[in-house]
């Protein structure tokens, strides 16, 4: 089964890196919910919109460090997700953790939510606290 769940991560991987609103479109549950790095929600419309508007662009996206745990027909996964690209000209965090919620329906897995969040001291995070911009990176 995490033979397929990994084949579904490799699509959605490939669809958000190209902007694929179509694939994405099929990738995603009707109820999707995306929980940003600074605590926002994108219902699926809004995540969606964001590459058919050609406002989120990436270079790349790639998922690292995968853990997947099946509970039934619903799967939790942890990844880092690791990206390159802008939003409205300005730059991505390059590195974030996420949490994946997918399940499993009549004919394959989709997306149903995902939760981001910094990683401290990767490029894009905001610094940690009491720690110099110059250090924190270097502790990564």
């Amino acid at each position: 089964m995490t033979d397929s769940i990994d084949s579904f991560l490799d699509q959605w991987s490939a669809a958000e890196q190209a902007g694929d609103t179509e694939r994405l479109d099929a990738l995603l549950a009707g109820d999707f919910a995306g929980i940003g790095p600074l605590g926002f929600t994108l219902p699926r419309r809004a995540w969606l919109a964001r590459h058919r508007s050609g406002d989120l662009r990436y270079d790349s996206f790639t998922l690292a460090e995968v853990q997947t745990r099946v509970y039934g027909q619903a799967a939790v996964i942890t990844a880092r997700n690791n990206t390159r690209g802008s939003y409205q000209g300005h730059p991505v965090p390059e590195a974030t953790r996420a949490t994946l919620v997918v399940g499993s329906g009549a004919d394959d897995w989709q997306l149903a939510a995902i939760h981001l969040s910094f990683i401290a001291g990767t490029a894009g995070a905001p610094p940690l606290p009491g720690v110099a911009a110059s250090q924190t990176h270097q502790q990564v």
